[in-house]
């Protein structure tokens, strides 16, 4: 679906659509966010890389932040404790020309969590305040954040939005979780609709979007700006262009299997590409009955090619009435 106008814009950014695919650490690679964007996402994150790393000579941060035209608008997140080191990051990949940088508030991991980066931010409001500031008055392009609705003990989400605005944050994105929650329980659709009451900057809201109706309720509960769609995506990329899982033709699913696998071995090289892509492999093909034995074979080593001759086998299988698939297939 073709959309003229824009839904919103991230400062003078025009962003058209109200779909997002989340960042997530080891999912959201140029493969999966290419497909992802190729299928109705609104716009690019990156997966967030620590600001250390950017300022030391490690080669992570250029593989992460690699994008192609076709993705913008693209954000790059980063997750740091330190304003400065922040501001010097940001700087240094501002020359990548990314259209929007984002600070992460929101990582519950406990290595980035103790160390006061991520949701450990989230207890210094000061460190905030002091990072938005020097970011928005030295950056060329839009700052934005990503929070969660901070500790259980310390639920600053309101205190952190208001903030984010103050200090010339661009748009607030809302993981309606605390730190402890992770990514269990029901998130709490309450706190984005108080965030997005406060502050007059956009606002997206994240949390228990798997269905394509919880888009639109979502929406219309919170009257936040876009939705952001996270594990939801994983075995569903195809939520972005409003279609449930079980509505997804299988031909549509090999179509997007064979083109994720092609773009890993590009992106990675065979033997990495190869190795990576087996997790979305299962999730890809996560709604058919597989055996445990089908999943055993799709999680071995072999060529691309023969991968693609196995997965085309398990697709022949599942045609053949009352039988799981896996027990009709032949190993390669």
């Amino acid at each position: 679906m073709s959309i003229t106008s824009p839904t919103f814009y991230i400062r003078d950014i025009p962003i058209h659509g109200d779909v997002i695919l989340a960042p997530m650490d080891g999912y959201s690679d140029w493969p999966f966010r290419s497909v992802c964007r190729a299928l109705g996402s609104a716009m690019s994150y990156t997966e967030f890389v620590d600001v250390e790393k950017i300022l030391s000579r490690s080669k992570q941060p250029a593989k992460k932040f690699y994008f192609e035209e076709a993705e913008r608008p693209v954000t790059f997140q980063l997750y740091g404790d330190d304003p400065d080191q922040i501001l010097e990051a940001a700087l240094k990949v501002q020359h990548l020309k990314p259209d929007i940088i984002d600070i992460n508030m929101g990582c519950p991991a406990k290595t980035v969590a103790r160390r006061g980066a991520g949701v450990g931010m989230m207890r210094s409001p000061l460190k905030i305040a002091k990072t938005f500031k020097k970011l928005t008055a030295a950056l060329e392009i839009p700052v934005t954040g990503k929070i969660r609705l901070g500790w259980d003990d310390c639920p600053s989400y309101k205190l952190i939005a208001r903030i984010v605005e103050e200090n010339g944050g661009a748009l607030i994105a809302v993981h309606a979780r605390t730190k402890e929650q992770r990514y269990a329980g029901e998130a709490n659709w309450d706190a984005i609709a108080e965030v997005k009451s406060l502050v007059k900057i956009p606002v997206i809201g994240n949390g228990d979007v798997r269905k394509v109706s919880d888009i639109a309720r979502m929406k219309q509960y919170t009257k936040c700006d876009a939705v952001m769609i996270g594990r939801g995506a994983i075995a569903n990329p195809w939520i972005f262009s409003r279609l449930d899982r079980d509505q997804v033709p299988r031909e549509a699913v090999q179509e997007v299997l064979r083109a994720h696998l092609a773009r890993n071995i590009q992106f990675y090289g065979e033997a990495d590409g190869r190795r990576l892509f087996r997790k979305h492999a299962i999730q890809y093909l996560m709604m058919q009955s597989l055996s445990r034995e089908t999943r055993k074979q799709i999680l071995r080593e072999r060529p691309a090619e023969e991968f693609v001759t196995f997965i085309n086998q398990i697709y022949a299988a599942a045609q053949v009435g009352g039988e799981t698939i896996g027990d009709t297939i032949k190993t390669v």
